[in-house]
């Protein structure tokens, strides 16, 4: 009996004892920066491969696709797709493969020596190899008036927007697939559009620019830009200027969307990682970049292309190269 009641305490015991919380998981594999197409696409590959596989999303997990309406280039969609509907799936597929994902934000890396170091807000994470997949933001006017009315008449995303401008008119400025696809969109709210372009014709593929075209709603500002924005509480005016002359044109607006372009998100590894003028990571080999053991894909590094089948092919490329170096390495 006394040895009964002696193992029940015992049990009792360790019941009662409080529990060693489990440690995180620090040390991977490959570390992937960044969640959008070749980001998640790069995961699914390595994790696959058999490698333990971290993606830290940052502040906007899906990329751009997130402000994205419909989605129909992207193979494999009869119907088109919604872009936030896109990466929610690719990261489901991402995660079932057994990629592990932490929406954090990578705020410094150390590439001198492996495993690489990648520190965020809250944890710092070690790689035997690192693929940056941090992709782009969109590139701004540079004028006083877009801090003043951001959120109030200013905006970088049709689709985020666009609904709150109903039956107003619009600017549009830029001349690439981006503006015409934004500029498109938004001619299912408001009554018109003006599409402002430095150029005197569009960089737009042939079939966006067919588009455009024939809308009605829409009306082109050629070799002009936008010098200033003027409102009360919410921005009311723009003032046009065309280049040429120098004529200057007040158009009396509800909003203002800026569409020339991105700027890669590489600001983070410079003097680590080699790259051009813009900021683009230059490749040295396929997706190698200066550094051993370090590679990119997509945006990063793509300024030709930048659709998402062509990221998520770049993150395809660069799962295998870490694939090739680890194997060599081990």
């Amino acid at each position: 009996m006394m040895a009964a009641d002696s193992g029940a305490t015992i049990l009792e015991d360790k019941e009662d004892a409080p529990k060693i919380p489990e440690r995180k998981k620090t040390k991977f594999d490959v570390v992937i920066i960044g969640a959008g197409p070749s980001g998640y696409t790069a995961g699914i590959y390595c994790s696959r491969a058999g490698y333990d596989t971290l993606i830290l999303s940052g502040i906007l997990p899906g990329g751009q696709l997130v402000n994205t309406t419909e989605v129909e280039n992207y193979p494999g969609f009869e119907k088109a797709i919604m872009g936030p509907d896109l990466m929610i799936e690719m990261r489901r597929q991402t995660e079932r493969m057994g990629t592990t994902i932490v929406d954090d934000e990578c705020v410094d890396v150390d590439f001198r020596n492996n495993p690489f170091k990648i520190l965020t807000s809250s944890e710092e994470y070690e790689g035997r190899a690192v693929i940056i997949a941090t992709g782009a933001n969109p590139r701004k006017l540079g004028l006083e008036g877009e801090q003043t009315f951001a959120g109030k008449g200013v905006s970088y995303c049709a689709t985020c927007d666009g609904p709150f401008f109903r039956n107003l008119e619009l600017i549009v400025v830029g001349g690439g697939d981006s503006a015409i696809e934004e500029a498109t969109f938004l001619t299912k709210f408001a009554t018109k559009i003006h599409l402002v372009h430095r150029r005197n014709e569009l960089r737009a593929s042939k079939v966006m620019q067919e588009r455009a075209f024939r809308n009605e709603k829409i009306k082109f500002l050629w070799e002009s830009e936008v010098i200033d924005i003027k409102g009360d509480q919410k921005m009311q005016q723009a003032v046009i200027r065309n280049i040429k002359t120098n004529e200057e044109t007040v158009l009396d607006v509800g909003g203002l969307f800026v569409a020339i372009g991105h700027e890669p998100n590489t600001r983070l590894f410079k003097n680590q990682i080699d790259m051009d003028n813009e900021g683009y990571i230059i490749l040295k080999n396929k997706t190698h970049t200066n550094i051993e053991g370090v590679f990119a894909a997509g945006d990063v590094h793509d300024r030709s292309y930048r659709q998402a089948v062509t990221a998520a092919g770049f993150g395809c490329m660069a799962a295998i190269d870490v694939d090739k170096y680890l194997t060599e390495k081990s």
